[in-house]
């Protein structure tokens, strides 16, 4: 009986050794925040119109996922402008990241079913082969671009958790 119980101690153990702990932390002193599997740095860096911006890369099971936070100094109440605005953000990182395929951005996301918010859908490919999805949210005050990328196939489940897991200031 003993040696079973040790067995299936060990047993419980080795299964959830390698289970996924995901944790809320706070994007800096930006306001926002984000859950993830991996722990961040995040450098801040002030953007052309001195709008602050938050960057932090981590690396958890090969797959490198990445937020971008903007603390726009121009803040708009205008839901579409504040969309298009994003969209052209994402449109610059894509020649910074080196994307030469993109499956075009998909529209009508909210965040948390805020009507509040606006959020874009893009699958890329860079110039490395590797496979990218990002999520970008505004809500016309702050732009969170969060991604996952890798050489292998994306963990949709575990990625598309990371990238609805962005918390504006409030939420």
């Amino acid at each position: 009986m003993k040696k079973c119980s040790v067995l299936l101690a060990f047993s419980f153990c080795f299964l959830f050794s390698n289970a996924q702990v995901i944790k809320k932390v706070a994007i800096s002193n930006s306001g926002c925040s984000v859950y993830t599997y991996c722990t961040f740095k995040f450098e801040k860096e002030y953007s052309e119109d001195s709008s602050e911006v938050y960057v932090g890369e981590c690396v958890k099971d090969e797959m490198t996922y990445g937020i971008i936070c903007v603390k726009l100094l121009q803040a708009t109440d205008d839901l579409e402008a504040a969309e298009e605005s994003m969209i052209n953000y994402l449109n610059y990182l894509k020649s910074s990241f080196s994307i030469v395929k993109s499956a075009g951005y998909g529209r009508g996301h909210r965040l948390n079913n805020n009507e509040n918010t606006r959020g874009v859908l893009d699958y890329w490919e860079d110039a490395a082969k590797r496979n990218w999805k990002m999520k970008a949210w505004t809500d016309g005050k702050y732009i969170g671009v969060l991604y996952g990328y890798s050489a292998k196939e994306l963990s949709e489940q575990k990625l598309n958790l990371f990238l609805e897991s962005f918390r504006l200031p409030g939420m």
